[in-house]
């Protein structure tokens, strides 16, 4: 693939290095290229200004005892030269140039090879590439680079009260939104999306979308119908398609998620059994689901998503025994970064979700929390 189409892909193989990058030992900074053998242990030294050096017009011929090149940021280290002094310290007077003393040999160089030498990996498979890998490729002169395929993933939502957005409401009825979410999830993590709407609470009609599902997509995600409800059938499917590898979560939101397969092999499908409250779709997808998907697109390593602690200025209501993920505002007051709850903490208020920056993550022994207590956040950004 193009560089520049690989955005966001996995790398498939190592990007070798053909060349030492930098080329050759150039200037870090603007300044004069001396020897450093030409200057005073104490006191100033007077050089002789020979030429300049520029970047990508180098200065031809040696520096000898007792001159001096002007360079430029880049340009190639003339010939005898060991050290480059910045511009800011020197005094030109005429075809003179005044070092000061204390400067120290090699300084304001970047040596060839410095960055990487010639075979050397210089990003390894496995890696999302970023603006700064595009950037590092094209410095190599690498016009493509293999990526791994994007994973295919397919999802559905289940419930005869689910209306699809733009009809009208009949009574009883809600508009579907867990599938406009998961879209955005899976389209922001890279995925290629297969939505197969929204499929009637009939055993017949879910075990067709499920086969269908796990024919043409890598992993399956459903949001609803992992319940214990007579119309909650989505586990029942999974073992009669597969296997449930686990089902119910000690966390609030998303305790009735199930993760297992349908089908065997490489026939199956990875199957990611989502709650059908909208917080706890985001919940569940990001605790779980997330990093599943990294580690079939072929990411190494795969980082977690970071916590830090912060104290929480509003009080949170909590019972011992599981994990809670509630929303909250991360803000920094007085020079300290803080956190405060968005309010209200249902799984079906997804505006809980919009309104916050953040989940506060609550470790699954602790009760209630007081203001000014300490509590571990993950930042959205860059993420929901």
């Amino acid at each position: 693939m193009a560089v520049r189409k690989a955005l966001g892909r996995v790398l498939a193989e190592d990007v070798i290095s053909t060349a030492n990058v930098p080329g050759h030992d150039n200037s870090a900074m603007d300044g004069y290229a001396v020897r450093f053998a030409d200057l005073a242990t104490s006191g100033e030294t007077t050089l002789r200004l020979a030429g300049t050096a520029y970047a990508g017009r180098a200065y031809e011929g040696p520096v000898e005892a007792g001159e001096c090149v002007r360079i430029m940021t880049g340009g190639v280290i003339p010939a005898g030269a060991d050290t480059v002094v910045i511009q800011e310290t020197v005094r030109t007077e005429d075809e003179r140039v005044v070092v000061p003393p204390k400067q120290r040999q090699g300084q304001n160089i970047r040596r060839a090879g410095e960055d990487l030498r010639a075979g050397q990996p210089a990003i390894h498979a496995g890696k999302r590439l970023r603006p700064a890998e595009l950037g590092l490729i094209a410095s190599l002169g690498v016009a493509e680079v293999a990526v791994k395929r994007r994973l295919r993933v397919a999802f559905f939502s289940t419930g005869d009260e689910l209306c699809s957005v733009g009809t009208p409401l009949k009574e009883g009825e809600v508009y579907d939104s867990n599938r406009y979410t998961i879209y955005g999830m899976l389209t922001r993590l890279g995925c290629d999306v297969i939505d197969l709407g929204v499929v009637r609470d009939s055993p017949a009609a879910i075990e067709a979308a499920f086969r269908e599902a796990s024919a043409r997509a890598d992993a399956i995600i459903t949001s609803g119908g992992v319940s214990v409800g007579e119309a909650d059938f989505i586990r029942g499917l999974m073992a009669k398609l597969g296997e449930v590898a686990f089902w119910k979560i000690a966390m609030r939101p998303g305790r009735p998620m199930a993760f297992g397969r349908i089908g065997e092999g490489r026939e199956g499908a990875f199957l990611f059994g989502l709650p059908g409250n909208p917080v706890a779709v985001m919940v569940t997808f990001y605790a779980f689901v997330r990093e599943a998907l990294l580690k079939m697109m072929g990411v190494a390593p795969i980082s977690p998503l970071p916590r830090f602690r912060v104290p929480c200025v509003t009080p949170l209501k909590k019972r011992p025994g599981r994990s809670e993920f509630q929303r909250g505002v991360l803000f920094r007051e007085n020079g300290e970064w803080k956190v405060r709850a968005t309010g209200s903490q249902g799984s079906g208020v997804l505006r809980s979700m919009s309104e916050a920056n953040c989940f506060i993550a609550v470790e699954p022994e602790r009760g209630n929390v007081e203001p000014g207590e300490l509590v571990d956040v993950q930042p959205f950004e860059g993420l929901i």
